[in-house]
């Protein structure tokens, strides 16, 4: 976790944030711009854009165009958005800073943040289903893991075991972080193969270095809530302790979670070196990112 800072795609990055900035979600309905003005303040935040980012860099690795799955890199930004602000809630982590700056809900009222985040959600779909190019089977196939990948056995399954603290033992504590925040990394990874008709024996393999990855961001998530500053991570430092949240941290300690976080990091990189034998530069760089990444 001491490793300087390492390259990070930011070219891959730039094309995400030119993209998103060129979003609109117009309502036929009257008086709706409010909501469409909590939707682009979070959208348009920032963040190192890890999900899209991922996609694109999947593109290039599997021999696609990454302008090619802009749409669905936009999508896979658009639901993570609307996780963030359900996760900002009172009801939820209660924060009051994402990014630096008020959540949605300290903007907005917690009234208008759900609904921008159930809109976000939708609109992520529409977005996929209509601008996304691509054979329609693809098409329905990509759409149908990144469903998977938010819902009762994916983001919103592993969120509820989070909340309901059912989480025992160090498996279930996997888990819970495979649905929670892997399932989405991995969809930012897999929804591009099915779209690029990839066979179903290399999908597998590919889901392996998808697993690796979503499990080491949120291990270093856990050790940068203790580690890391309110400046640096722009929101408050310390929220899962305040919750009282099982982590990799209260489970094995500061350095067993680094030492889990290095051996995460090396089965990614092993994973990676198999399925794309030729080099994949960009996923190479995310990889490392993640990995030293400090907020």
């Amino acid at each position: 976790m001491s490793a300087p800072a390492v390259a990070y795609p930011d070219h891959l990055r730039a094309r995400v944030d030119d993209y998103l900035r060129t979003l609109r979600f117009p309502s036929r309905a009257p008086r709706t711009d409010g909501l469409e003005d909590a939707m682009r303040y979070s959208l348009l935040a920032g963040g190192k854009r890890i999900r899209p980012v991922l996609a694109l860099a999947t593109a290039e690795a599997a021999g696609v165009d990454a302008p090619d799955v802009l749409a669905l890199a936009a999508s896979l930004e658009l639901i993570h958005t609307y996780s963030l602000i359900h996760d900002d809630l009172p009801a939820m982590d209660d924060d009051d800073l994402r990014r630096g700056r008020p959540t949605c809900h300290v903007k907005f009222g917690e009234d208008v943040a759900i609904l921008a985040g159930d809109a976000l959600y939708a609109e992520a779909f529409q977005h996929l289903l209509t601008a996304q190019p691509g054979e329609p089977a693809r098409l329905l196939a990509a759409a149908r893991e990144l469903a998977a990948a938010t819902g009762v056995d994916g983001m919103v399954g592993g969120q509820f075991l989070d909340v309901a603290g059912v989480s025992d033992t160090p498996e279930d504590l996997r888990r819970l972080h495979a649905l929670k925040t892997g399932r989405l990394i991995g969809a930012s990874v897999v929804c591009v193969l099915l779209l690029a008709g990839v066979d179903d024996e290399a999908v597998v393999r590919w889901r392996g270095f998808a697993g690796e990855l979503g499990v080491l961001f949120q291990i270093v998530d856990d050790i940068l809530d203790v580690t890391g500053t309110d400046e640096g991570l722009g929101k408050p430092q310390g929220s899962d302790e305040r919750h009282g949240k099982r982590t990799y941290v209260t489970e094995y300690g500061l350095q067993g979670a680094r030492s889990m976080a290095a051996e995460c990091h090396r089965a990614a990189r092993d994973t990676l070196s198999v399925v794309a034998p030729a080099g994949a530069t960009e996923l190479e760089q995310i990889t490392d990112f993640i990995f030293t990444r400090t907020s």
